[in-house]
């Protein structure tokens, strides 16, 4: 398990308020493999909160990833829903539960948000 991931999986629960905002509730197992062993991570949502653990228990949704890709997502190198389009990860269970854990990921480097973009170019414009 990488460095990034384990602070990844820390930053969490502060974060949760600001991310989890719609009633989404449930139990997501998030399944990270390096090709010899899995660590299995546990994330109880519920809404403003997030309570991350370790464990094998049955969950209402899995997801499938390497450890790479993982750290990918983790610093923002990669995206959630591309990676599981190209096939690079699985899930299984409640997709509700997925997409309100992907808005944890960071955006990729270098990405702005286009609102303050659109400010800066009606400021030069003036």
């Amino acid at each position: 398990m990488t460095e990034a991931t384990e602070q990844f999986f820390a930053s969490l629960p502060a974060r949760a308020p600001e991310i989890l905002h719609g009633p989404v509730a449930g139990t997501l197992r998030i399944d990270i493999s390096d090709g010899h062993s899995t660590t299995h991570w546990l994330a109880r949502i519920r809404p403003g909160e997030i309570e991350i653990g370790q464990g094998s228990e049955g969950a209402d949704a899995v997801w499938y990833c390497g450890v790479d890709l993982f750290d990918r997502l983790v610093t923002g190198r990669s995206q959630a829903m591309a990676a599981l389009f190209r096939n690079e990860s699985t899930f299984t269970g409640n997709v509700l539960l997925f997409l309100a854990f992907r808005r944890f990921f960071p955006p990729p480097p270098g990405t702005r948000d286009p609102r303050e973009v659109a400010r800066e170019h009606v400021r030069r414009v003036r």
